[in-house]
């Protein structure tokens, strides 16, 4: 059977480090929203689902879930600039407090065609938080109100993100060893 943890070339951010910031995300959050009734947290699908539940569950206000999948990815290591939503919300967006948890931001690309759309469905308010941030990798601007980690323009996964839809059950960000997925590039 095949051991994940081979195809590691280093850990970027280990399992106490991440808990840690995703506490303080949560009690950042907690403050920003305090006076907030109607919190809605919109999980990006799929790499954002660990990250959603850990924040989810370290928010101590009430709030509510749903989840949105958009793809600029296919099966390649950096985005391919064209966004597509696979997957819409349940709920209305009318007046709520929205804030969009995603995993990484990279060329900027899907965070502001994803913000474009929400703004248009008139929230109250829409705010973003991704636990990771790519800047190195940023083609379109993108407002980001919190911020987990700024990481190197590395590929990365662990922790819900993936490559061909592995290593999203490492409880870690790594870097993955370029032998990986140099096959995309022959």
């Amino acid at each position: 059977m095949r051991n994940l943890h081979d195809d590691i070339a280093s850990i970027l951010i280990d399992e106490p480090t991440l808990r840690d910031r995703v506490r303080a995300l949560a009690a950042q959050i907690e403050a920003d929203y305090a006076d907030v009734d109607d919190l809605l947290l919109i999980c990006v699908l799929k790499g954002a689902y660990v990250f959603l539940g850990d924040l989810s569950r370290a928010l101590s206000r009430p709030h509510s879930l749903d989840f949105m999948g958009i793809s600029s990815y296919g099966r390649g290591t950096s985005s391919s600039g064209a966004v597509q939503i696979i997957m819409d919300l349940k709920a209305p967006l009318d007046g709520r407090h929205v804030l969009i948890v995603e995993d990484i931001i990279d060329s900027g690309r899907t965070l502001a065609y994803m913000r474009r759309n929400l703004l248009s469905r008139a929230p109250a308010s829409l705010r973003i938080c991704t636990l990771l941030n790519k800047p190195a990798r940023r083609e379109v601007p993108v407002d980001v109100d919190y911020i987990g980690f700024d990481i190197p323009d590395e590929f990365v996964v662990g922790y819900g993100l993936d490559f061909d839809e592995l290593y999203r059950n490492l409880p870690f960000i790594a870097v993955l060893k370029p032998e990986m997925f140099a096959h995309l590039f022959n």
